[in-house]
């Protein structure tokens, strides 16, 4: 049976909730959970198969050549290299493996067809998934990385369209709510979050995740804001855990059928309440490092899962 998802207005109350209103919060959301996802915990991995020199001025990203954060700058990977990347994902235990490449737009000919002889090894003789995040594609990029079989498309918001002009100025957020919906077109099933922590209000976290609610994705990842060296905003110290885990919480009640993914920040900002995340809604991790600071080790990922009592 269809559960609908709490309104705003709701959501930005329990967002700022205490005390017994907040405990009954985080009930509410492990119990949508459990119906939508059982005793299962979703994982994922991903490669920073390109890396750097990125042209976009995101405030918050390493990769960004306008940040002097010292992240190497390195190509595209041969499909050989993602391939390697992709059995070891799936040895750690992950069920889907994305690949991610810096930049605006990851779309010229070559490497789109390095991408899918890549997609199309993992696919043909791999059990994973593939999945890719390769910034604004044309839907024509999409249909050929789909045909190669690429199962998901993932691309973030990154943060509510109204506090978006303070990240970002050299992309309109238009421009990613066009290629999401231009995946949609391909057949592809799309993933699609943001970040919390860049310095936005409690309204503007509710903006988010109403914003990505109405994009309709599969697949929710929730990244909460580690500051790197050289970015130009070094928010992120007012996600206290309860912070963190009230707005997992929010997101299930919001979103009750969709996967709601932990990724970034989490060992940062969540510390010993890490396996909390799937009390308070949550059903998958990314496991391993991420694209420009370190994750904690496979088996730290997975004692969490246990911890909480799931299996992967």
């Amino acid at each position: 049976m269809d559960v609908p998802g709490i309104g705003s207005e709701e959501a930005l109350r329990l967002i700022e909730s205490y005390g017994s209103e907040a405990a009954g919060l985080f009930g509410r959301a492990a119990a949508l959970k459990y119906e939508f996802s059982k005793d299962r915990a979703f994982l994922c991995a991903i490669m920073n198969a390109k890396s750097g020199g990125c042209a976009m001025d995101c405030a918050f990203c390493a990769q960004s050549a306008r940040n002097p954060s010292g992240v190497r700058t390195s190509p595209l990977a041969d499909a050989e290299r993602i391939f390697a990347a992709a059995e070891k994902a799936q040895a750690s235990g992950a069920r889907r493996f994305s690949i991610v490449a810096s930049g605006r737009s990851t779309s010229s000919k070559p490497e789109i067809e390095t991408l899918a002889v890549a997609i199309a090894g993992i696919a043909g003789q791999l059990q994973i998934k593939p999945d890719a995040s390769l910034g604004i594609l044309p839907l024509d990029a999409l249909e050929r990385l789909r045909d190669a079989g690429l199962d998901r498309y993932h691309h973030n918001i990154e943060t509510a369209p109204s506090f978006y002009p303070s990240i970002c100025t050299t992309r309109k957020i238009e421009e990613s709510f066009a290629t999401i919906e231009n995946a949609r077109k391909a057949g592809l099933s799309v993933c699609c979050g943001g970040i919390f922590g860049l310095g936005e209000t409690s309204a503007q976290r509710v903006e988010l995740l109403e914003t990505v609610r109405n994009l309709d994705p599969d697949s929710v990842p929730m990244n909460f804001y580690v500051p790197v060296e050289g970015a130009r905003i070094a928010a992120g110290g007012d996600l206290t855990p309860m912070e963190c885990l009230k707005i997992v919480a929010v997101a299930r009640l919001m979103m009750p059928r969709k996967e709601i993914r932990i990724c970034a920040g989490r060992a940062r900002h969540l510390g010993s309440l890490k396996a909390a995340v799937f009390l308070a809604g949550a059903d998958g991790l990314m496991i391993g490092d991420f694209l420009t600071t370190p994750g904690e080790s496979v088996s730290e990922d997975l004692k969490a899962v246990r911890d909480a009592g799931l299996r992967p």
